[in-house]
């Protein structure tokens, strides 16, 4: 009988293969992927040792329930886990989202040239940027009047707090406007007539209004 290590061909003459190879090729066909087609995958691994953690955690308090008290923990865990997350990095991009400027780089236009924009693309039904040329023929109508100063970085909270002081009686409306051109600029929210309407209407007020001139930029 042949030892362990040893094979015995057909003329019966033994063959010695030395024990660590028998090993490394025991261990590599077992590597074989046909035997391993059923594993679980390894999410599935993962959340089941989670699930095994929460069990033994929860059970050593006595939680009544099973499997399906920890999987409900695990959800609201997971869910408030996610909501601080939204709240840290959702609040840091608005905030850098609010840095960018009023107006873009294409070049200086006028109020009028911003007016005619707009009521172009609310006949196209395009409110987003209906509301977006609109707030910018307000603000670069105040420049013309000299009542704001032209500063191309200026932003929209920036020259709504600006006209504000300028315009006190308006100043709550051109905050809610700008906080309108941020929402739509940034795709927080979608426009529609109604909010076009709303800032063509304080244009029209604030073209006409009288200012407060201590409260003057510069």
């Amino acid at each position: 009988m042949p030892n362990w290590g040893e094979t015995v061909p057909f003329d019966g003459a033994p063959v010695t293969v030395e024990r660590d190879p028998a090993r490394d090729a025991a261990r590599a066909e077992l590597l074989n992927p046909a035997y391993h087609r059923h594993d679980p995958s390894l999410l599935e691994r993962i959340r089941t040792w989670i699930f095994d953690q929460l069990d033994q955690a929860f059970g050593a308090v006595g939680l009544p329930g099973g499997g399906m008290t920890t999987a409900a923990l695990f959800l609201l865990v997971a869910a408030l886990l996610a909501a601080a997350l939204w709240w840290r990095f959702g609040r840091l991009g608005r905030t850098a989202r609010t840095a960018a400027t009023l107006f873009d780089s294409t070049g200086p236009a006028t109020a009028a040239d911003h007016r005619t924009a707009a009521a172009a693309h609310a006949a196209a039904g395009a409110w987003d940027d209906a509301v977006r040329e609109q707030l910018r023929a307000l603000i670069r109508g105040l420049e013309e009047r000299t009542l704001l100063d032209v500063r191309p970085g200026r932003t929209a909270d920036e020259a709504a707090a600006e006209a504000g002081r300028v315009l006190p009686e308006h100043a709550d409306a051109l905050r809610r406007a700008a906080r309108t051109f941020d929402d739509v600029v940034y795709g927080e929210h979608a426009a529609d007539r109604a909010a076009y309407h709303s800032l063509l209407e304080l244009d029209l007020a604030v073209g006409t209004a009288r200012p407060t001139l201590t409260g003057a930029a510069g």
